[in-house]
């Protein structure tokens, strides 16, 4: 859904729950409406920024130099490789 969808919801369940004074159109009530919309935005929202947050936590270890020696590393250094899949 992304950030932008997310906020969308939020903002148009805000609007439906707390911008209009009659509540009712037909069998629906409106209220009801805006804060399902708004905790589906704030749940996309949340699903959004742990996915995004997962993806920021691979560590791209550099190169060996050209003709040098490979220098291991230390035992307090946490090197992390992850290959993607599709």
């Amino acid at each position: 859904m992304g950030i932008g969808g997310s906020i969308l919801l939020i903002v148009v369940g805000a609007i439906l729950t707390f911008g209009l004074k009659d509540t009712d159109l037909g069998p629906f009530n409106l209220d009801t409406i805006g804060w399902i919309l708004q905790i589906a935005g704030l749940v996309g929202l949340v699903l959004t920024l742990y996915f995004w947050n997962s993806r920021r936590r691979t560590v791209v270890t550099p190169a060996p130099p050209a003709g040098g020696t490979v220098i291991p590393p230390t035992t307090d250094e946490v090197v992390e490789r992850r290959e993607r899949r599709y």
